[in-house]
């Protein structure tokens, strides 16, 4: 039995969690996005527990093994592309290659970018895919295959004390790591430019954490390739780029010296793929010189129904359908993304894109001015939307004298026009760079009094929220298409064949109840539990829990906080993003760490505890230990980029962005905004999603240690 002086701290946890709960989603209720299918599933497998070994064959050896082992620095984090070509699109290209091969494909992190070429020339893996210059040390200890791509190096300084003119080298600090075709760039700078002086960076750190220190330390500088630097253009405006230093360099895949079968097989199909081919900017073709330059572009816009970045995954239900849409004619999908909704279609007609995508309602006009829609692929009901405790509104005429709030683009817009007809209501324009999901907020905080919005967006809002209700329908359901050039007759009658096939089919049907169909309110209500059992356990998997968590230095009762937070103790659990297991590790991070079977409850559990152990790494021991450690977990849940992210803004807010709770908490929140998710690198994250993780992991811990102190108490007094 528990002290009695402890019962009304458990229940006061207790009701946290269950309020908390109403206003949160955790991974197995969040809005349901579909797992983006793997490729070369079928073939590719890993190893069930992370294994390294020698190996200096070549591809008769590998195909022995039965695995291709990529090299990979483990800063390559995943950003939210919004400009064309994804920078995880090499993986997909050796996943494809793997499978080929008949081989399981394995991703073998390396914190220190020096150390690649080292670990491959060791044998501990077999390609280094981390877009490599070719250089010509570097080519004196590895073989490259054929270019990947061209890109350039460019000065970045920061704009409080930009780098003007080059003979200003001499009074300035450039900052670089070692290993990088930027030292020796930054060598033959300093021969150059006497005075130059050159800070060695430290290999762990990511671009970001590189161009975070040029902005906060405005005599530095540093390097970067041109293609990083084409996506750092797209969010960040604190930083001046100056160049390029030299001609463009080819990148590439690198193998070892004796290993030309391999490098034989690779150039073979990087040709066949025709990776090098460059992509015209704009183009208003058709369907067959799609298919010939191999990318398929489309317009989307970055927010939780359509485009966005979780867990350093790419979701979002249209991303989901045209990325399958994509695979079916072997093309590779590039996304951009216009900086408002008015330009989605814009893009499209001036030849920035193929495909506008994003539940765009077929309406006239839209389809007056060169645009043309597929046949719907997806149909809803516009509904008004107000505070849950206005209930003011039980028809149309019950609108007299209301106020309306929706961007003039959309089709909502259109809709309250048609009613002004015959109601005198008031319609105001919105910011046609505010998401639905935002105007929905502003309604629930008070700012707006009505909005509009498709229903499955709301479905989505209500996973999470109860603070806003649907007044009424404004009419009957309206289809939704993809919007293509008038003069694209072949790419039209392929997304119609495509629609035909799979509009509710099984692979639509399970995307969308993912997507917009997720557990509500109620359901949630039974996560308030605390549980003590009768054995004196927390959970089914203590002991498995404390083995990892002495091994990894966490607190055994965290973890299984955690745990219970993640999959309520149920080994196996699936999550809407595709994660499993008792902590609902996502497949790709499996990859990474060398698992599979994440279903069993001692891989799972090792998996999750190490995957907290790597997010904890992507935060500096300068913080303290208990701020690290929320910082973690938020980057657990949501992603560290998102959580960088946010130390980002918490800093440029003015908050104190070593702090998590009540500081860089603030800023999380923020992201879930266009005007601040539109600047950062990993874009739009629904922000109350990690910061009710946090407090709710914090709250459980809180009361475990409590359950747990007061059981040695007792068993210490009751031998």
């Amino acid at each position: 039995m528990l002290p009695l002086k402890h019962y009304s701290l458990l229940i006061l946890v207790a009701i946290g969690l269950i309020l908390t709960s109403l206003y949160s989603d955790d991974n197995n209720s969040q809005p349901a996005p579909a797992a983006k299918p793997e490729i070369g599933a079928s073939v590719a497998t890993v190893v069930s527990k992370p294994q390294s070994y020698i190996e200096l064959g070549d591809i008769d050896s590998l195909a022995d093994r039965g695995e291709l082992r990529i090299l990979i620095h483990s800063n390559q984090a995943l950003y939210l592309p919004r400009n064309g070509r994804p920078q995880d699109i090499d993986l997909e290209m050796l996943e494809t290659f793997a499978a080929e091969q008949g081989l399981a494909l394995s991703l073998i992190a390396v914190d220190k970018y020096e150390d690649l070429i080292p670990h491959l020339i060791a044998g501990k893996g077999d390609i280094i895919a981390a877009n490599m210059t070719i250089t010509e040390p570097r080519k004196e200890q590895v073989t490259f295959s054929v270019p990947l791509d061209l890109i350039s190096e460019h000065l970045l300084s920061s704009k409080e004390q930009p780098l003007t003119a080059l003979d200003q080298l001499s009074t300035r600090i450039i900052a670089v790591q070692k290993g990088t075709s930027f030292w020796i760039t930054a060598q033959k700078l300093k021969a150059e430019f006497n005075g130059l002086t050159i800070k060695t960076l430290a290999g762990e750190m990511s671009h970001d954490e590189i161009f975070d220190f040029v902005s906060q330390n405005p005599e530095y500088l540093t390097l970067a390739d041109s293609n990083v630097v084409s996506t750092l253009e797209g969010y960040r405006q604190d930083l001046e780029v100056s160049g390029p230093l030299v001609s463009k360099r080819p990148a590439a895949w690198a193998v070892r010296p004796d290993n030309p079968q391999l490098l034989t097989l690779l150039n073979q199909f990087i040709r066949i793929e025709k990776l090098t081919n460059p992509k015209k900017a704009d183009s208003i073709a058709d369907w067959p010189e799609i298919k010939q330059r191999k990318h398929l572009r489309v317009a989307l816009r970055n927010n939780s129904a359509t485009y966005f970045l979780w867990r350093g995954k790419l979701l979002g239900f249209d991303y989901e359908l045209l990325k399958a849409f994509a695979e079916k004619h072997k093309l590779l999908l590039d996304i951009v993304v216009p900086p408002d909704h008015e330009q989605l279609i814009d893009y499209v007609r001036r030849g920035k894109a193929d495909i506008a995508a994003g539940f765009l309602t077929i309406t006239p006009d839209r389809q007056q001015t060169g645009i043309v829609f597929s046949k719907p692929y997806h149909y809803a009901s516009e509904l008004l939307i107000s505070s849950e405790n206005d209930k003011s509104v039980a028809s149309t005429t019950d609108l007299a004298g209301k106020t309306i709030y929706t961007r003039p683009s959309s089709s909502y817009w259109q809709t309250i026009l048609q009613l002004q007809e015959t109601v005198d209501v008031q319609l105001v324009a919105s910011p046609e760079n505010e998401e639905t999901e935002e105007a929905i907020a502003k309604v629930a905080a008070g700012d707006y009094e009505f909005t509009v919005a498709d229903n499955h967006i709301f479905d989505i809002e209500l996973t999470w929220r109860n603070d806003v209700r649907s007044a009424m329908a404004l009419g009957e359901p309206l289809g939704q298409g993809w919007a293509v050039r008038e003069n694209n007759p072949l790419l039209l009658k392929q997304l119609n064949q495509f629609i035909s096939k799979e509009y509710r089919g099984l692979f639509y049907n399970i995307t969308y109840r993912k997507y917009f169909k997720a557990p509500k309110g109620v359901a949630k209500l039974k996560k308030g539990q605390l549980e003590f059992s009768d054995h004196g356990t927390l959970s089914p998997y203590d002991d498995t829990v404390k083995l990892f968590a002495e091994k990894y230095k966490f607190d055994w009762r965290l973890l299984v906080a955690q745990m219970y937070q993640e999959s309520q103790f149920n080994p196996k659990a699936r999550s809407w993003a595709g994660a499993v297991g008792l902590f609902q590790v996502m497949p790709r991070t499996a990859k990474e760490l060398g698992y599979k079977n994440l279903q069993n409850p001692q891989i799972g559990i090792e998996a999750g505890v190490r995957y907290m152990d790597w997010s904890r790494k992507r935060f500096p021991d300068t913080l303290t230990v208990t701020d690290r450690l929320w910082f973690t977990l938020a980057a657990y849940n949501a992603g560290a980029g998102h959580v960088h992210d946010a130390r980002r803004l918490a800093k440029q807010k003015g908050w104190n962005a070593n702090l998590w709770f009540g500081h860089v908490e603030k800023a999380m929140l923020l992201l879930s905004k266009r005007e601040y998710a539109a600047k950062a690198r990993h874009g739009y994250v629904r922000g109350q999603e990690p910061v009710n993780y946090v407090r709710q992991i914090r709250d459980r811990f809180n009361a475990y240690v409590v359950l747990t102190e007061d059981a040695a108490d007792e068993l210490a007094a009751n031998p």
